[in-house]
């Protein structure tokens, strides 16, 4: 039995729908995360899961009890906000004990939960101090302290980086999968970046307008998308439309120049069909290796982005990118060269004819 289930929870508000048909078993100790952009009911569903929302229909089960209508305080979970939510008139160490004073934990036993708390997220000295002294990350770790203080059966996250600047957030999210690892505890956390995602979780449950597009690891998401909405948000991908001219040998014709799938595809000989390439998979010029696909096109130009160098090309009507890891030595096209790009068969990926909802667990 899953450890946090989610049966058909649908949320509605007046006449619009925030989620629906949302399906999921979290395991015991599992790191999910909710990725999708604004609006499309990540948050709402993990304020369902915390008990401040209550779902239109649906079951939500926690360790097999039946927590769908029960109030926030009586489902022993702990939620770190985006805004912190740290009380400005109590001191760091107050701030972490306070869930345990309201439920009338013995003074003994507060300290030295407080004080495991403090040596948790490496503020052993701070606990004197008040929010208003301590830097964006600083009270973020409090607040992940204070959600953890009452040792909840599962931990909530939503958005709790978005606010910091961009190295913070990337130490920060290293030290959180690293206290969830050593605690062990079932973790859901709400983020719009993918890379967070991908660098966070066990699964990745993919949202747009309020469905579950799709479930799985990083890897899989990556690498395999069920839908052209997934291709298109994780991850840089360059979506193409091609002609099939072979169903059974993988033949296609792509701006009036052909490349082949790796596998048969399941459409007729004639129909147009929407194809995925990564831009990591593309290399410029070189020697074919293999059975690799090859396109003579013409390069638009170059962008330098660190530790790659993103170039773009044209096809006919169609725009490529393709990636190449930065060298000093490394020799860039000129604008408007034309050059021979190359990718083996099993980088072209067909995306599904229509985005659909994904129930998977």
């Amino acid at each position: 039995m899953a450890f946090v289930e989610l049966k058909d929870v649908q949320k509605k508000f007046a006449t619009s729908t925030a989620v629906e048909n949302f399906n999921l078993d979290v395991e015991r100790g599992e790191f999910v995360s909710f990725l999708g952009p604004s609006g499309c009911g990540k948050t709402t569903t993990l304020r369902m899961i915390a008990g401040f929302e209550i779902p239109t229909s649906g079951v939500i089960r926690i360790n097999g009890a039946d927590m769908t209508n029960l109030p926030p305080n009586k489902r022993n979970v702990g939620m770190v906000f985006q805004s912190y939510a740290l009380f400005p008139n109590m001191t760091v160490a107050d701030n972490i004990a306070f869930g345990m004073t309201v439920t009338h934990k013995p003074k003994e036993q507060i300290a030295k939960r407080v004080d495991e708390m403090l040596r948790l997220i490496h503020l052993p000295q701070l606990g004197n101090r008040y929010p208003y002294q301590l830097s964006g990350g600083q009270q973020q770790r409090v607040a992940l302290a204070r959600a953890l203080a009452i040792q909840p059966q599962v931990l909530l996250l939503d958005e709790p980086l978005s606010a910091l600047d961009a190295k913070i957030r990337v130490s920060l999210r290293q030290e959180i999968r690293s206290i969830q690892r050593t605690l062990g505890i079932t973790t859901i956390y709400v983020t719009h970046d993918q890379e967070e995602a991908m660098s966070l979780s066990d699964r990745i449950v993919v949202m747009s307008e309020g469905r579950m597009e799709q479930v799985g690891t990083p890897f899989e998401i990556y690498n395999f998308p069920k839908t052209q909405f997934v291709a298109s948000f994780v991850g840089t991908l360059n979506q193409l439309q091609a002609r099939v001219m072979d169903s059974a040998g993988g033949k296609l014709e792509l701006e009036g120049q052909t490349i082949f799938s790796a596998k048969p595809l399941e459409r007729m000989s004639g129909e147009t069909v929407a194809i995925a390439l990564r831009p990591e998979l593309i290399g410029m010029n070189g020697k074919s290796e293999g059975e690799q696909n090859q396109l003579q096109v013409i390069v638009e130009d170059t962008m330098f982005l660190g530790a790659i160098v993103r170039t773009r090309v044209r096809l006919g009507q169609s725009v490529i990118s393709f990636d190449t890891f930065n060298n000093p030595n490394l020799a860039l096209p000129r604008r408007e060269e034309k050059i021979i790009i190359r990718f083996p068969r099993d980088a072209v990926l067909i995306l599904p004819e229509h985005p659909s909802a994904s129930k998977t667990t």
